[in-house]
Formats: C-alpha cells, structure tokens, sequence
C-alpha cells in the first residue's frame, strides 16, 4: 500500500513511518495539513492515516474539503478521544474507519488492508490476476501451487501493478510506489525491474503490458489462449 500519513506528533509519526515501511508498504509522512494537501495533490496514495490535530489546517479541515471535492480515498482517522459521540462526529464527517491512540501496529494495518480491499470492491484479503494470487495476510505471492520468490522491489512493483489490475500505471506512479522519496534511482532501474518480472511470469498466462502513453497493466491471457 501506498499510505500517506498525516501526525504533528514527531515520536509517533517517525515510529509510523518506520513499522509500515519495514511491513512492506510505502509511506508518505507530513506533519502540517497544509502539506497533507498538497501530497495529496501530488502524488497517488491508497489509503490516507489522518490525526485530526494538525497545525496549518486540522485533519478535520482536510477531511471536509477532501469530501468536498468528492475525493474516494479511504481515510483511516486516529484519535485521542473515543467516546460515541466523537466516533458519531468522525464517520459523519466522510471518514471510513477511525483507531483510538494507543493502538497496535497489528491492528492498524488490518484495517488499513480492509479500507483498501473494500475501496477496491474485494471482501476477501487476496488479489487475483488469472492464475497469480496475493495474499494480503501471508503478504505472498503464488503462481498457481507455487509460491513466488522475489527480491523486495520485484515485490513491491508486482504489488502495486496486481492492486491495479487491468487498469495503466504511469512510469512515474510506479517509482512512487517502489522508491523512497529521498533515493536517487535512475528511471533504468524500473526496466530491470520489469524484465525480471516478465521473466519470472513467462508462460504463466499473466502478462505485463505496455501501452504506449499509458503505462505498464497487469493483465491474465483470454481463456484457451497459449
């Protein structure tokens, strides 16, 4: 997941950052609501972990104008509070799910896989293209009765290319969700990245394919053809 996290409070947010990144998953921290803004605009994130205590522009401030704006991005709110009447007032207010603070890492990601796989019309925690399957609760891929090995970046861009199956993902939208903002990584490094892969799924009836001026799809072979 490709996760943007919006916490002014530095211990936590940094704790965050860290325990999701080393789970697999990309994030995206600011710390003001303005800035929260602003990375929303700029780049494509799955799933938005909103504090509502913000400085520049509250969480419920960004939370309103993102509805506003008829933006479907599944919101996660974290809260100090919990009482019915806040819970009540978070929902009404176009959040998705809501976590009180203290809370365990365990739990958070279980409802951010379940805010995603909800987003994206799926109940179950696996995503399928033909025959490849990924777990989101092993966090493995398998082909068939076999279970992938991949290197941690074969990893990610198959994650983020079966989480939009069928659909283009851009050049850039791929670098975004395989490398961290702060690597200097020459745009070749995604062609190796899709050899390999395309290696690794020959004759498996998956397929990466690119559309000129689109992007890279994910896409299973019709039924019956070799």
């Amino acid at each position: 997941m490709h996760i943007l996290l919006a916490e002014d409070e530095p211990a936590l947010g940094e704790w965050l950052s860290k325990a999701l990144e080393q789970g697999g998953h990309r994030v995206d921290w600011r710390d003001d609501g303005r800035l929260v803004e602003q990375a929303l605009a700029s780049a494509d994130h799955d799933v938005l972990v909103l504090d509502l205590g913000l400085p520049g522009r509250s969480g419920t401030e960004v939370l309103r104008r993102l509805r506003e704006q008829d933006h479907r991005l599944p919101v996660l709110v974290l809260t100090a509070r919990d009482s019915l009447s806040d819970r009540v007032n978070t929902l009404n207010l176009g959040a998705d799910d809501f976590l009180p603070k203290p809370f365990e890492l365990a739990e958070l990601e279980a409802r951010l896989t379940a805010l995603v796989r909800r987003a994206r019309g799926s109940e179950h925690p696996r995503l399928a293209c033909g025959p490849l399957v990924f777990d989101a609760v092993t966090r493995q891929f398998s082909l068939g009765h076999d279970t992938l090995s991949l290197s941690p970046r074969e990893h990610a861009m198959l994650k983020a290319l079966i989480q939009r199956s069928g659909e283009p993902m851009s050049r850039q939208q791929v670098m975004e969700r395989i490398f961290s903002d702060d690597e200097d990584v020459l745009s070749s490094a995604i062609d190796v990245l899709l050899h390999r892969l395309r290696k690794r799924l020959e004759h498996s009836g998956v397929r990466i394919h690119t559309y000129r001026g689109l992007g890279y799809v994910l896409e299973s072979d019709p039924p019956g053809q070799p």
